[in-house]
């Protein structure tokens, strides 16, 4: 009989769609050695966050299909190990979009109307008309960071609240940003014109500490900061002086980068001006019943025979093709998260160029596995090899796919990825060689030669006498230690390309140090 384990506190909902195809059998609390010792007699697992689903628990499930997460994230889920051996996993990537977003709304509601000091001033026989004086967000300028389900939704409420909407987003097109009445606005421009942000990004290493003392310093001194997305996204000790300070008119947390929110943390200091609530944003009655009968359908659907609508590793591929390809995908994503470093700015279209041996592939997972890369840097776990194309699309990105066997640069073919936005474009073409190595092979179309690496820095400059020298110099005073490196030129005296592999990210301050040396045209410290 078809079997079902349900190792979390799921919504009632969902555990009934379950019962129309399986047994399903509830044990919550269990140890990782129990779910081993269990998982090996049921075909599907349902959990939400609390369960952590190990390779070990996932390889001891030898009837194991599907395993289903009831909420947004599956970093308790190792997805690697789950397709490695055939298994299914989905999540609920709208399940919760609604109850966020109207948490977003609501705290920015209460911090416009002083709802909670009014509320404590009250219940203590207070009666501080004047004290609590709010105001309207009728014709404010809202800045939202981040346009997905969530942030779009958080728009077009305010939109019809009469508010202006303006929004950073790379990866969302100009045409797409005026469908939904948002005007497109450089980061530090929307922290110095909006009279309230909201945050709506993933952490990323991009993207921790984003809202930093700089950027706070951009924000007006009325403006007030909403952050309901992640936490690590804004430097809590820096919010904490700045609401202390004055330097802002207020915030309101729901996420934090440590939760529970640690008793010693600065923002626990702050008196007046802040509005903390304990990661609400899903907790709603709708959002946790929405997500039980969203999971719940597709380990229904799946258990049938039929195809998951929101699959988070690559649907509709056999484990043997799975293994056959492996390298390739990797290759298609590493390229693409190289290239999207590389372009910056919004992106508008990518072409992905299957050449050779790889053209015989076939070319629907390489092209998700390539806009999984491109858009990874910047969505962070949000991104996966279904919902990739969506992303893309709802961001205005076109794909194009070309293919050409003919080509003959590499005895197993080779990929080419190519970027255009607002900023130009740019290429990097990349080959599978022996016992699955990968290698770039050109740069905006200069030949090279390197195995990619965590940490690289890519320059393009003027092929001189002396640069190389002062690039490794000024790197060694500042402790970063080069790996390997390799120049690329066509013509002697020409442009060039540099790529070195580096045992340390750039930081910021360095980076102005590079693009400062005379000859130094470009510089990217990407991260892959």
């Amino acid at each position: 009989m078809t079997k079902v384990l349900v190792s979390d506190p799921i919504d009632q909902a969902g555990i009934d769609i379950l019962a129309q195809v399986a047994q399903v059998d509830q044990r919550v609390g269990l140890s990782e050695d129990d779910l081993k010792a269990m998982i090996g007699d049921y075909d599907a697992l349902m959990i939400r966050s609390g369960t952590q689903v190990t390779a070990d628990v996932i390889k001891a499930g030898a009837r194991l299909r599907i395993i289903g997460r009831a909420g947004v994230g599956v970093d308790n889920v190792d997805v690697p190990t789950a397709t490695q051996q055939g298994v299914l996993v989905v999540n609920s990537p709208e399940g919760n979009t609604i109850a966020a977003a109207e948490q977003a709304l609501a705290l920015m509601l209460s911090l416009s109307r002083h709802v909670p000091q009014a509320h404590a001033s009250t219940m203590a026989g207070g009666w501080d008309r004047k004290k609590y004086v709010g105001n309207e967000l009728y014709k404010k300028v809202l800045g939202v960071v981040g346009l997905g389900k969530i942030g779009s939704h958080v728009a077009r409420v305010c939109n019809a609240m009469g508010m202006e909407v303006i929004a950073y987003d790379p990866f969302i097109s100009a045409d797409r940003a005026q469908q939904m009445q948002v005007r497109l606005s450089s980061l530090e421009n929307l922290f110095e014109q909006a009279d309230y942000i909201t945050l709506h990004l993933p952490r990323t290493p991009d993207t921790e500490n984003l809202v930093n003392a700089e950027l706070l310093g951009k924000m007006k001194s009325t403006a007030r900061l909403v952050n309901c997305a992640r936490g690590g996204i804004i430097d809590e000790s820096a919010l904490a002086d700045a609401l202390t300070a004055g330097v802002i008119g207020g915030a309101a947390l729901d996420v934090y980068a440590q939760e529970p929110l640690a008793t010693d943390s600065p923002l626990r200091s702050v008196q007046e001006r802040l509005i903390l609530t304990p990661h609400l944003g899903a907790s709603t009655t709708e959002a946790q019943e929405n997500v039980a009968v969203d999971v719940a359908e597709q380990i229904r659907d799946v258990l049938l025979g039929l195809p998951a609508r929101s699959a988070v590793n690559i649907p509709g591929l056999s484990a043997e093709i799975m293994e056959r390809l492996k390298p390739h995908l990797q290759l298609a994503e590493t390229l693409g998260l190289l290239v999207s470093q590389l372009s910056g700015g919004q992106l508008q279209e990518l072409e992905v160029r299957l050449q050779g041996e790889f053209a015989q592939h076939p070319s629907q997972p390489l092209v998700i596995a390539a806009l999984k890369g491109v858009l990874s840097s910047a969505l962070g776990d949000r991104i996966n090899y279904v919902n990739a194309s969506l992303e893309a699309k709802g961001r205005g990105i076109r794909v194009l796919e070309v293919k050409d066997e003919t080509s003959k640069d590499f005895a197993g073919g080779s990929l080419q990825l190519t970027t255009r936005g607002d900023q130009g474009g740019h290429s990097v073409t990349g080959a599978v060689f022996a016992n699955g190595d990968l290698r770039i092979t050109t740069i905006d179309e200069f030949p090279v030669n390197v195995s990619p690496s965590r940490h690289m820095l890519l320059t393009r400059h003027r092929d001189m006498p002396g640069i190389i020298g002062q690039l490794g110099s000024v790197l060694g005073e500042h402790n970063v230690n080069i790996a390997s490196m390799q120049v690329g030129r066509r013509i002697v005296r020409g442009d060039a390309v540099m790529v070195l592999s580096i045992d340390d990210p750039i930081p910021p301050s360095l980076l102005v140090t590079i693009h400062a040396i005379n000859g130094i045209k470009e510089a990217h410290p990407v991260t892959l």
